[in-house]
């Protein structure tokens, strides 16, 4: 007779921990004067750039429309390239598809899904279409690869480097020199990208946080987010409309030299935002125990499953706890562990189906070979991760592993 599963709270793979003080914060806004673009927006961007340690912060409205907003302010275009992961989230590609330019997808290390040095130079050297301009280094799950060898890459090219560390909020990278940069610091890159999906490491509900230390790229960040609406006195072309007879700007007028988009933020998500980044810390310390407790427990079942493989180039925010999953020694497929699991209220995921391998991208781009991405793609699995789990929800996920695998 089947056994019933032992009641359990559900754990999903990734939630959001919202308390009551972050509560309070949205609802103060939701009383104010100000619901979009606000004060508490330009107070989120102060705090952010300065845990990230970067000169500037731009909030928008999602991490698939900083990444846009990247590509424009870096002038990436109808006649670029962009140098892109396969696996990563479908907005890493299709950012570059939104301006113009052509994805040149990179292959991946099979042991944790890192696009390293190794993968960009291969992508660059075997690419024979459009002009490389740019590439997009993605911190899967919270580990970065060697940001610094990259930028020299990308600086004895004269290309781009944009970070995606939509995953990596609150890690740290460490140079050769075992100097510690905070990752967003944009020391090494031209702009860096982070998201406030409910998921991710602090929750705004759906927002994208770009920083840079370009002040140039910040302004124009921060005028293409709002229609590229320009208020600047010294800028203004058309004087005869800009101007009163006194010599003053009139006080309602605004230009655009050219089309922008509708980007921003609200003062609401950034209320949460702002609530959130001060337990930015905690969240960080919590995550890494609990990855450290399935990094001791995991041992147990190395005859069918282990953990991707880390490397020493930071301290780094864990995301997600993904694992490689060997489902041949198993006896199951991936589905079929994952509905097993599902029925202990233990919810798991897949990060990520490679982006070359999407109908659009296979179509547009058919001789991808990226053997690489498509073997982390077919072992991998993510198991849950999220502040508010306790180290008895990750001994409970383990035992319920061992008792479904042995029991096969």
């Amino acid at each position: 007779m089947k056994q019933e599963p032992t009641p359990h709270k559900v754990l999903p793979y990734g939630k959001q921990t919202i308390e009551d003080d972050d509560i309070a914060a949205v609802i103060d806004v939701l009383k104010s004067d100000y619901l979009t673009t606000g004060p508490v927006t330009a107070q989120f961007e102060d705090a952010f750039s300065k845990e990230v340690e970067a000169p500037f912060a731009v909030a928008v409205n999602s991490g698939t429309s900083g990444l846009h907003l990247a590509m424009i302010a870096l002038g990436i275009g109808a006649d670029d390239a962009v140098i892109v992961p396969s696996v990563t989230f479908l907005a890493s590609a299709n950012c570059a598809e939104y301006v113009g330019a052509d994805v040149v997808f990179a292959d991946v290390n099979p042991k944790n899904g890192l696009m390293e040095l190794e993968h960009i130079q291969k992508a660059y050297n075997e690419h024979t279409g459009k002009p490389i301009k740019a590439i997009i280094l993605v911190h899967l799950n919270g580990q970065t690869t060697d940001i610094e060898a990259v930028s020299q890459f990308t600086k004895d090219n004269n290309l781009y480097l944009v970070e995606d560390a939509c995953h990596a909020l609150g890690g740290e990278f460490i140079s050769k020199h075992q100097k510690t940069h905070k990752i967003g610091n944009s020391h090494y890159s031209d702009i860096t990208m982070f998201s406030g999906h409910p998921v991710k490491t602090i929750a705004m509900g759906e927002a994208g946080i770009l920083t840079t230390a370009n002040e140039e790229l910040y302004n124009t960040l921060k005028l293409a987010r709002s229609h590229n609406m320009q208020k600047d006195p010294s800028q203004m072309l058309n004087k005869e409309l800009a101007y009163d007879t006194d010599g003053s700007l009139n006080p309602w007028y605004y230009e655009m030299h050219e089309p922008g988009y509708n980007f921003r933020c609200s003062d609401i998500h950034c209320a949460l935002g702002l609530s959130q980044i001060k337990k930015l810390k905690s969240f960080v310390q919590k995550r890494q125990l609990l990855v450290n407790t399935y990094l001791e427990l995991l041992p147990d079942l190395s005859d069918f499953l282990a953990p991707i493989e880390y490397n020493n180039h930071g301290n780094f925010g864990w995301h997600l706890f993904p694992v490689l999953c060997n489902f041949d020694a198993m006896g199951l497929s991936r589905k079929a562990l994952m509905n097993k699991l599902s029925e202990y209220k233990i919810y798991t995921q897949v990060h990520y189906i490679p982006v070359s391998s999407q109908p659009y991208y296979q179509n547009k781009y058919p001789d991808n070979n990226l053997p690489g991405a498509m073997e982390y793609y077919n072992h991998v699995l993510s198991l849950p991760l999220f502040p508010s789990m306790e180290i008895e929800d990750v001994q409970y996920v383990i035992k319920t592993l061992r008792d479904i695998l042995h029991g096969q």
